[in-house]
């Protein structure tokens, strides 16, 4: 059964030192930011983080590796022109890096979430990122053994939930959410609205309720109408007050 959570700090009680996190966003679109900020105030470190990137500027996930609680990132693409926050960690010793080719990220997390021990995917063979990694040639092209990638937590951000846990996302914001809440044993979910079952059309439903654990409105919790089955009418960030 999902817990509805009333405020960010409730819905990441819980989250223990040494947890490995999986953390949405593509960038800032889609980063659970207030879940994230509610995880620094919990305190719980050693945490191993596996997003996307890893930190923009000094916000989300980029406060968090700031506040010195994450003892590795597991991303696939670490630097960029705004990621002072990790470069400075990374140089300094301070931070382990496991660099994962986006593709095979998503792989891997959606093996995590559908129980599947392992794959061979080409990507990397033949660069440093290949070395370890058990082979094999299968039609003539050489392949890399890849496992997958669990969760402690999953850490995501979706558009609108029902009390159920059934989720929509708002367009590019969508990115790793729904292989993230598959792949967690336990799935925290920031949304701009609840609403109540019934009122998300079954056909836009991207994650069902039994992969959410905890949802928290971070906005003030939209009224929809019961005729929401158009996805259309289902409120905007604009409406909410939310970011995208």
């Amino acid at each position: 059964m999902t817990q509805i959570c009333a405020t960010a700090d409730e819905a990441v009680a819980g989250i223990a030192d040494g947890a490995t996190v999986l953390v949405g966003g593509f960038g800032m679109a889609g980063m659970p930011v207030d879940l994230i900020d509610a995880l620094i105030r919990h305190g719980a470190t050693d945490l191993t983080v596996v997003s996307n990137n890893a930190g923009n500027g000094d916000t989300g996930l980029a406060a968090l590796l700031a506040a010195g609680r994450v003892r590795k990132v597991v991303c696939s693409f670490p630097r960029q022109s705004d990621s002072w926050v990790f470069d400075g960690l990374y140089r300094s010793g301070q931070i382990e890096l496991e660099v994962v080719p986006q593709g095979n990220l998503a792989e891997r997390l959606r093996a995590g979430g559908a129980g599947i021990g392992a794959f061979f995917c080409p990507t990397a063979v033949g660069t440093p990122l290949a070395e370890g990694k058990e082979t094999r040639v299968i039609d003539g092209r050489t392949y890399l053994l890849e496992y997958p990638i669990k969760g402690d937590v999953a850490l995501i951000k979706a558009h609108v939930s029902d009390r159920l846990g059934n989720l929509t996302y708002r367009k590019t914001a969508r990115n790793f959410g729904p292989v993230m809440a598959t792949a967690a044993a336990m799935t925290i979910v920031q949304v701009s609205a609840i609403v109540e079952p019934g009122q998300i059309d079954p056909e836009v439903v991207v994650t069902p309720g039994i992969f959410v654990n905890r949802v928290v409105a971070v906005a003030p919790i939209a009224q929809v109408p019961s005729a929401a089955a158009n996805p259309a009418t289902l409120p905007t960030p604009a409406e909410t007050g939310a970011r995208a």
